[in-house]
């Protein structure tokens, strides 16, 4: 786009949204707040919810993926990139001011406070509720060492999210973020790791990680001697700029740390996007899910090679790998739920409707689940999860697969 047309077209995207409170349309449509819900959903949802939890025992819930997200108010710590919020990047101006509504954000002054007690409202509106595993988010830094705030989208301090935790134990489960690369990379894995913290999350196509650099194997050998978890996002990321780096979120280049024998988490199942298959001569592209099932099928990596089902109910992902599986219950077992919050809350890109023509849940389960949703979008989602059934076969997700395979703590 030309320079000269980008505050044109900002000020139209801005114009537009606040005269037809697009934001909320596309992001947050509520109806009003999660304590608000029993009193005006019907049967029909009160019993999804209810099946929902048979079976799993609303304690036992796990959510492996939660996200913190701030713009650096208060004392939380986090870091916006200016661009964000900047009427000359219209397109990342417009997509934020969809997160922040759909994250119930009214006052972005009081962003990050907000934020975090909408989140405690949604889960303690959860019956039983269980846990929620809430992720640090680390900047972009070089192979050097250095950080680069300007290719680094959002940044969320390991300390943030491990007070949160902290002050609300019974909610949450810290996941810190150590960029392998950071001249302190290994007193901070450390430094966590003796403070009884498991997860770790990589988002390797935004922060500029290659998963297959023999360079991070003194970091990897030190999950490994703690017995520490890594989720790492797999296939292309849309939610946050990856530009040039998506080739990073090749589901093959976790071999490295497989073959060391860390824990893996491939985040969304390699559910979108394509990659370059390194294992041929000929080095065709194919699809990322294909190469996840490729690893999930090698028998050297079932003890420690796990998929995550988050993001699959999106509009864009269930024809196909949603589908497939819901068949593989050879699978079920190393498959691990996750929400990927904020993003069920963006009402844009969960389309029940079109989960219904898909045949993936009916007329009737798609109204319940939608009242349900303009009240908890959280437990939407995992209400959503345990309704939705194969077209043809009728296979769902069993219950233990919301449940952990690993140690919390």
């Amino acid at each position: 786009m030309s320079d000269w047309k980008r505050p044109l077209v900002a000020v139209s995207l801005i114009l537009f949204a606040s005269c037809t409170n697009l934001y909320d349309k596309l992001g947050g449509d509520f109806l009003g707040g999660p304590h608000e819900m029993k009193g005006n959903i019907g049967d029909t949802a009160k019993e999804l919810i209810s099946e929902a939890f048979r079976d799993v025992g609303a304690e036992r819930l796990v959510d492996f993926h939660v996200h913190i997200i701030g713009m650096g108010t208060g004392d939380s710590g986090t870091f916006l990139n200016p661009r964000m919020r900047s009427l000359w990047h219209p397109f990342e101006y417009f997509r934020t001011s969809v997160y922040i509504s759909a994250s119930g954000i009214r006052d972005e002054d009081k962003a990050d406070a907000e934020y975090v007690a909408r989140l405690r409202a949604l889960i303690r509106h959860i019956p039983g509720h269980g846990k929620f595993v809430i992720m640090a988010f680390d900047k972009y830094y070089h192979p050097d060492g250095t950080a680069d705030l300007q290719r680094t989208t959002f940044y969320v301090p390991n300390e943030y999210v491990y007070r949160i935790a902290k002050k609300n134990p019974e909610l949450f489960i810290p996941m810190i973020s150590v960029h392998p690369y950071r001249n302190d990379a290994l007193p901070e894995l450390r430094k966590w790791a003796e403070k009884g913290v498991r997860f770790v999350k990589w988002l390797p196509n935004a922060m500029g990680i290659d998963p297959s650099d023999e360079r991070i194997d003194p970091f990897y050998r030190l999950m490994k001697r703690h017995n520490m978890v890594l989720l790492s996002h797999t296939g292309d990321e849309q939610a946050v700029d990856a530009d040039e780096l998506q080739f990073l979120g090749n589901p093959l280049l976790l071999r490295r740390p497989l073959e060391l024998g860390v824990q893996v988490i491939m985040g969304h199942s390699g559910s979108l996007g394509e990659s370059i298959d390194i294992d041929s001569a000929g080095r065709p592209t194919v699809s990322n899910f294909e190469l996840f099932l490729r690893m999930m099928d090698d028998p050297k990596y079932a003890r420690n090679l796990y998929g995550e089902i988050s993001t699959l109910v999106q509009f864009n992902r269930f024809d196909g790998p949603l589908q497939t599986l819901l068949n593989r219950e050879d699978l079920h077992p190393r498959l691990v739920n996750g929400s990927d919050y904020p993003l069920p809350a963006v009402n844009v890109i969960v389309r029940t409707k079109d989960l219904r023509d898909g045949g993936f849940i009916t007329d009737g389960e798609r109204e319940a689940l939608n009242e349900i949703y303009r009240y908890n979008p959280l437990l939407f989602d995992f209400v959503l999860k345990r309704t939705i059934r194969h077209p043809q076969s009728g296979r769902r997700f069993p219950p233990d697969l919301f449940t952990s395979p690993f140690q919390l703590k």
